[in-house]
Protein backbone atom coordinates (compact mmCIF):
# COMPACT_ATOMS: atom_id res chain seq x y z
CA UNK A 1 0.00 0.00 0.00
CA UNK A 2 1.27 3.45 -0.89
CA UNK A 3 1.67 5.18 2.47
CA UNK A 4 0.92 8.51 0.85
CA UNK A 5 -2.59 7.31 -0.01
CA UNK A 6 -3.50 6.26 3.53
CA UNK A 7 -5.90 8.50 5.40
CA UNK A 8 -4.71 9.41 8.89
CA UNK A 9 -7.43 11.69 10.21
CA UNK A 10 -10.45 11.80 12.55
CA UNK A 11 -13.45 9.56 11.93
CA UNK A 12 -14.89 10.05 8.44
CA UNK A 13 -18.67 10.43 8.37
CA UNK A 14 -21.61 11.07 6.05
CA UNK A 15 -24.48 12.82 7.85
CA UNK A 16 -23.09 11.49 11.13
CA UNK A 17 -22.74 7.89 9.92
CA UNK A 18 -19.22 6.54 10.47
CA UNK A 19 -17.52 5.10 7.40
CA UNK A 20 -14.93 3.02 9.26
CA UNK A 21 -14.11 1.65 12.68
CA UNK A 22 -12.44 3.81 15.31
CA UNK A 23 -8.71 4.04 14.59
CA UNK A 24 -8.99 2.25 11.24
CA UNK A 25 -6.97 3.70 8.38
CA UNK A 26 -8.14 3.35 4.79
CA UNK A 27 -6.67 4.15 1.38
CA UNK A 28 -8.22 7.32 -0.04
CA UNK A 29 -9.95 5.42 -2.85
CA UNK A 30 -11.59 2.97 -0.45
CA UNK A 31 -12.79 5.80 1.78
CA UNK A 32 -14.33 7.66 -1.18
CA UNK A 33 -16.00 4.41 -2.26
CA UNK A 34 -17.62 4.03 1.13
CA UNK A 35 -18.70 7.67 1.22
CA UNK A 36 -20.34 7.45 -2.22
CA UNK A 37 -22.10 4.22 -1.30
CA UNK A 38 -23.38 5.71 1.96
CA UNK A 39 -24.63 8.83 0.19
CA UNK A 40 -26.62 6.61 -2.17
CA UNK A 41 -27.88 4.33 0.62
CA UNK A 42 -29.23 7.30 2.53
CA UNK A 43 -30.78 8.78 -0.62
CA UNK A 44 -32.54 5.45 -1.27
CA UNK A 45 -33.99 5.60 2.24
CA UNK A 46 -35.21 9.16 1.74
CA UNK A 47 -36.87 8.15 -1.51
CA UNK A 48 -38.69 5.26 0.14
CA UNK A 49 -36.76 2.62 -1.78
CA UNK A 50 -35.08 1.24 1.34
CA UNK A 51 -36.53 0.73 4.78
CA UNK A 52 -35.44 2.96 7.64
CA UNK A 53 -34.44 -0.16 9.57
CA UNK A 54 -31.58 -0.86 7.13
CA UNK A 55 -28.45 -0.32 9.19
CA UNK A 56 -25.38 1.55 7.91
CA UNK A 57 -22.12 -0.31 7.56
CA UNK A 58 -18.73 0.64 8.97
CA UNK A 59 -16.85 -2.04 7.01
CA UNK A 60 -17.98 -1.12 3.49
CA UNK A 61 -20.34 -4.11 3.12
CA UNK A 62 -23.97 -3.09 2.64
CA UNK A 63 -27.03 -5.31 2.80
CA UNK A 64 -28.54 -6.98 -0.27
CA UNK A 65 -31.62 -4.80 0.19
CA UNK A 66 -29.48 -1.67 0.16
CA UNK A 67 -27.63 -2.80 -2.97
CA UNK A 68 -30.93 -3.41 -4.78
CA UNK A 69 -32.34 -0.08 -3.58
CA UNK A 70 -29.26 1.79 -4.83
CA UNK A 71 -29.59 0.05 -8.20
CA UNK A 72 -33.24 1.15 -8.42
CA UNK A 73 -32.34 4.67 -7.32
CA UNK A 74 -29.67 5.07 -9.99
CA UNK A 75 -31.95 3.65 -12.66
CA UNK A 76 -34.51 6.31 -11.76
CA UNK A 77 -32.26 9.30 -11.10
CA UNK A 78 -29.34 8.92 -13.52
CA UNK A 79 -30.83 9.58 -16.93
CA UNK A 80 -28.80 9.13 -20.09
CA UNK A 81 -29.53 11.21 -23.18
CA UNK A 82 -29.99 9.22 -26.37
CA UNK A 83 -27.23 10.42 -28.73
CA UNK A 84 -28.18 11.43 -32.24
CA UNK A 85 -26.81 9.46 -35.16
CA UNK A 86 -24.49 12.35 -36.03
CA UNK A 87 -22.95 12.25 -32.54
CA UNK A 88 -22.47 8.49 -32.82
CA UNK A 89 -20.65 8.91 -36.12
CA UNK A 90 -18.37 11.59 -34.65
CA UNK A 91 -17.54 9.29 -31.74
CA UNK A 92 -16.77 6.46 -34.15
CA UNK A 93 -14.50 8.63 -36.28
CA UNK A 94 -12.62 9.87 -33.20
CA UNK A 95 -12.08 6.36 -31.79
CA UNK A 96 -11.81 4.11 -34.84
CA UNK A 97 -8.91 2.13 -33.42
CA UNK A 98 -11.08 1.12 -30.47
CA UNK A 99 -13.52 -0.64 -32.77
CA UNK A 100 -10.95 -2.29 -35.00
CA UNK A 101 -10.59 -6.06 -34.84
CA UNK A 102 -7.63 -8.30 -35.47
CA UNK A 103 -4.90 -5.94 -34.25
CA UNK A 104 -1.73 -7.77 -33.30
CA UNK A 105 1.36 -6.64 -31.43
CA UNK A 106 4.71 -8.27 -30.76
CA UNK A 107 5.38 -7.45 -27.11
CA UNK A 108 8.04 -7.71 -24.46
CA UNK A 109 7.50 -6.88 -20.83
CA UNK A 110 9.17 -6.75 -17.45
CA UNK A 111 6.71 -7.69 -14.70
CA UNK A 112 6.99 -6.35 -11.17
CA UNK A 113 4.44 -8.61 -9.47
CA UNK A 114 2.26 -7.29 -6.65
CA UNK A 115 2.09 -10.07 -4.08
CA UNK A 116 0.72 -10.14 -0.52
CA UNK A 117 2.84 -8.07 1.82
CA UNK A 118 4.84 -6.36 -0.91
CA UNK A 119 5.79 -2.72 -0.40
CA UNK A 120 3.96 -1.24 -3.41
CA UNK A 121 5.65 2.16 -3.09
CA UNK A 122 9.10 0.57 -3.20
CA UNK A 123 8.01 -1.74 -6.02
CA UNK A 124 6.75 1.20 -8.07
CA UNK A 125 9.98 3.11 -7.48
CA UNK A 126 12.01 0.11 -8.69
CA UNK A 127 9.77 -0.29 -11.75
CA UNK A 128 10.04 3.40 -12.63
CA UNK A 129 13.82 3.19 -12.36
CA UNK A 130 13.95 0.19 -14.71
CA UNK A 131 11.55 1.92 -17.13
CA UNK A 132 13.84 4.93 -17.32
CA UNK A 133 16.86 2.66 -17.63
CA UNK A 134 15.58 0.68 -20.62
CA UNK A 135 14.38 3.84 -22.37
CA UNK A 136 17.90 5.24 -22.12
CA UNK A 137 19.74 2.16 -23.43
CA UNK A 138 19.91 0.39 -26.75
CA UNK A 139 18.92 -3.26 -26.44
CA UNK A 140 22.41 -4.34 -27.45
CA UNK A 141 23.88 -2.48 -24.50
CA UNK A 142 24.27 -3.78 -20.96
CA UNK A 143 21.18 -1.97 -19.71
CA UNK A 144 18.98 -3.07 -22.60
CA UNK A 145 15.44 -4.40 -22.31
CA UNK A 146 16.25 -8.11 -22.60
CA UNK A 147 18.98 -7.92 -19.97
CA UNK A 148 16.74 -6.05 -17.54
CA UNK A 149 13.89 -8.52 -18.13
CA UNK A 150 16.15 -11.44 -17.27
CA UNK A 151 17.32 -9.60 -14.15
CA UNK A 152 14.08 -8.16 -12.78
CA UNK A 153 10.96 -9.72 -14.33
CA UNK A 154 8.73 -11.90 -12.16
CA UNK A 155 7.26 -13.49 -15.30
CA UNK A 156 8.65 -16.74 -16.79
CA UNK A 157 9.10 -14.78 -20.03
CA UNK A 158 12.01 -13.01 -18.33
CA UNK A 159 14.22 -15.94 -19.27
CA UNK A 160 13.52 -15.06 -22.92
CA UNK A 161 14.27 -11.39 -22.39
CA UNK A 162 10.63 -10.65 -21.62
CA UNK A 163 9.40 -11.74 -25.06
CA UNK A 164 5.66 -12.51 -25.03
CA UNK A 165 5.43 -13.17 -28.76
CA UNK A 166 2.68 -11.83 -31.02
CA UNK A 167 -0.54 -11.22 -29.10
CA UNK A 168 -4.06 -9.97 -29.79
CA UNK A 169 -6.25 -7.99 -27.42
CA UNK A 170 -8.11 -11.12 -26.31
CA UNK A 171 -4.85 -12.77 -25.27
CA UNK A 172 -4.32 -10.21 -22.49
CA UNK A 173 -6.05 -9.10 -19.32
CA UNK A 174 -8.52 -6.31 -20.27
CA UNK A 175 -6.77 -3.60 -18.24
CA UNK A 176 -3.44 -4.52 -19.88
CA UNK A 177 -4.98 -4.63 -23.36
CA UNK A 178 -6.52 -1.15 -22.97
CA UNK A 179 -3.06 0.33 -22.43
CA UNK A 180 -1.38 -1.51 -25.29
CA UNK A 181 -3.90 -1.97 -28.10
CA UNK A 182 -5.74 0.72 -30.02
CA UNK A 183 -2.69 3.00 -29.97
CA UNK A 184 0.01 3.81 -32.50
CA UNK A 185 2.97 3.64 -30.10
CA UNK A 186 5.93 1.45 -31.01
CA UNK A 187 8.92 0.99 -28.72
CA UNK A 188 9.09 1.12 -24.93
CA UNK A 189 5.89 2.68 -23.62
CA UNK A 190 6.67 5.86 -21.65
CA UNK A 191 4.52 4.76 -18.71
CA UNK A 192 4.08 1.75 -16.45
CA UNK A 193 1.16 -0.46 -17.40
CA UNK A 194 -0.97 -1.59 -14.45
CA UNK A 195 -2.73 -4.94 -14.41
CA UNK A 196 -4.12 -7.41 -11.89
CA UNK A 197 -0.69 -9.06 -11.92
CA UNK A 198 1.33 -5.97 -11.05
CA UNK A 199 3.31 -3.28 -12.83
CA UNK A 200 4.66 -3.81 -16.32
CA UNK A 201 7.39 -2.14 -18.33
CA UNK A 202 6.17 -2.82 -21.88
CA UNK A 203 7.86 -2.64 -25.25
CA UNK A 204 5.92 -2.89 -28.51
CA UNK A 205 8.32 -4.37 -31.03
CA UNK A 206 5.89 -4.35 -33.94
CA UNK A 207 2.23 -3.69 -34.65
CA UNK A 208 -0.13 -5.13 -37.23
CA UNK A 209 -3.13 -2.77 -37.47
CA UNK A 210 -6.59 -4.20 -37.07
CA UNK A 211 -9.37 -3.92 -39.63
CA UNK A 212 -11.74 -1.02 -39.01
CA UNK A 213 -15.34 -2.06 -39.75
CA UNK A 214 -18.01 0.22 -41.16
CA UNK A 215 -19.94 2.44 -38.77
CA UNK A 216 -23.11 0.48 -39.49
CA UNK A 217 -21.45 -2.79 -38.46
CA UNK A 218 -20.49 -1.50 -35.00
CA UNK A 219 -23.21 1.05 -34.36
CA UNK A 220 -24.37 -0.87 -31.28
CA UNK A 221 -20.85 -0.94 -29.82
CA UNK A 222 -20.46 2.80 -30.50
CA UNK A 223 -23.74 3.48 -28.72
CA UNK A 224 -22.65 1.38 -25.74
CA UNK A 225 -19.32 3.23 -25.59
CA UNK A 226 -21.06 6.61 -25.59
CA UNK A 227 -23.56 5.44 -22.96
CA UNK A 228 -20.70 4.35 -20.71
CA UNK A 229 -19.03 7.76 -21.02
CA UNK A 230 -22.33 9.57 -20.44
CA UNK A 231 -23.16 7.40 -17.43
CA UNK A 232 -19.88 8.23 -15.70
CA UNK A 233 -20.53 11.94 -16.20
CA UNK A 234 -24.15 11.73 -15.05
CA UNK A 235 -23.29 9.66 -11.98
CA UNK A 236 -20.56 12.09 -10.95
CA UNK A 237 -23.05 14.95 -11.21
CA UNK A 238 -25.63 13.08 -9.13
CA UNK A 239 -23.10 12.20 -6.44
CA UNK A 240 -21.92 15.81 -6.40
CA UNK A 241 -25.54 16.89 -5.84
CA UNK A 242 -26.00 14.43 -2.98
CA UNK A 243 -22.71 15.46 -1.39
CA UNK A 244 -23.71 19.13 -1.58
CA UNK A 245 -26.87 18.35 0.38
CA UNK A 246 -25.07 16.25 2.99
CA UNK A 247 -22.58 16.77 5.79
CA UNK A 248 -19.46 14.92 4.64
CA UNK A 249 -16.55 14.91 7.07
CA UNK A 250 -13.05 13.54 6.51
CA UNK A 251 -13.48 12.56 2.84
CA UNK A 252 -12.26 14.42 -0.24
CA UNK A 253 -14.86 13.38 -2.81
CA UNK A 254 -13.58 15.86 -5.40
CA UNK A 255 -10.30 13.96 -5.67
CA UNK A 256 -12.02 11.02 -7.36
CA UNK A 257 -11.55 10.99 -11.14
CA UNK A 258 -14.52 8.68 -11.61
CA UNK A 259 -17.50 7.79 -9.43
CA UNK A 260 -16.35 5.18 -6.93
CA UNK A 261 -19.56 3.24 -6.83
CA UNK A 262 -19.59 -0.50 -7.43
Amino acid sequence: MDERSVIAMPMARVNGVALHAEGEQLPAEALRQRACTELLRQAAQREGLLGAEDAPSSDGVISEAAAKAIEDLLEREVKLPEPADEALRRHFEAHKARFASGEKAHLRHILFAVTPGVDVAALRERAEHVLLDVRCHDDKEEGGFAARAREFSNCPSGAQGGDLGVLTETDCAPEFAREVFGHAEVGVLPRLVHSRFGLHVVEVLERTPGVVPSFEAVRGAVLQSMHQTSYVTALRQYLRLLAGQAEVVGVDLEAAETPLVQ
